[in-house]
């Protein structure tokens, strides 16, 4: 049903196969648009965005901001900057109370 086709990348201009199982995974998933990337600049625009996507080590990219949590007192780092008007749990309590938050 398909074949593999060359495409060229957008960002560099070299042409890559857009393999027939790829196209099949594409299909899958009900995506519309061809990749306009070739692998080694989907790859280099994900580490520039810092791993990106779902998944990806973009929590270790994120700024931290310390507080102290709520429930239990202890010294946390969370990702958001804590304004004072709410109260903020480290990830321990949070796990345990999260129906209540």
């Amino acid at each position: 049903m398909f074949q593999d086709r060359t495409l060229t990348c957008r960002d560099c201009g070299n042409e890559f196969v857009f393999s027939a199982s790829e196209q099949e995974f594409f299909a899958e998933r009900e995506f519309t648009n061809d990749p306009s990337r070739c692998p080694e600049c989907r790859a280099a625009r994900k580490q520039n965005r810092g791993g990106g996507g779902r998944g990806g080590s973009r929590s270790s990219q994120r700024e931290m901001f310390p507080a102290v949590c709520a429930a239990c007192g202890v010294e946390t780092q969370v990702p958001f900057r804590p304004s004072g008007d709410r109260p903020v749990y480290c990830s321990d309590c949070f796990a345990k109370n999260k129906s209540r938050y």
